[in-house]
């Protein structure tokens, strides 16, 4: 499983982008895959890198239609091949590790 956090905005359209931020979203939320969105990014499960890139390269489209000239995209990757992890187990890893 990859797990990706992701951050897609322009830079082009003043100070308040939350219109494309909204509209990056619905495009994660309508692809099918699992994810959690947070204050400044967005956390997504994909099987694959192939799946994950779609996706972002969806995100940046409807910004590209919807007129921005600049757009920034943040990603983080996490593609861990030893085991099957997920957001869950990762925030479950977490919670464990200060409990004695």
């Amino acid at each position: 499983m990859v797990i990706a956090s992701l951050a897609v905005f322009p830079t082009s359209e003043g100070a308040s982008v939350s219109r494309y931020v909204r509209e990056v979203i619905r495009v994660i939320e309508e692809s099918g895959l699992h994810s959690r969105t947070g204050g400044m990014n967005t956390t997504i499960e994909a099987p694959d890198l192939e799946t994950l890139f779609a996706v972002i390269q969806k995100a940046h489209d409807i910004l590209v239609e919807m007129g921005a000239v600049r757009i920034h995209i943040d990603l983080t990757v996490d593609h861990r091949l030893d085991k099957n992890t997920s957001i869950d187990s990762k925030l479950s890893a977490l919670d464990k590790s200060g409990k004695k």
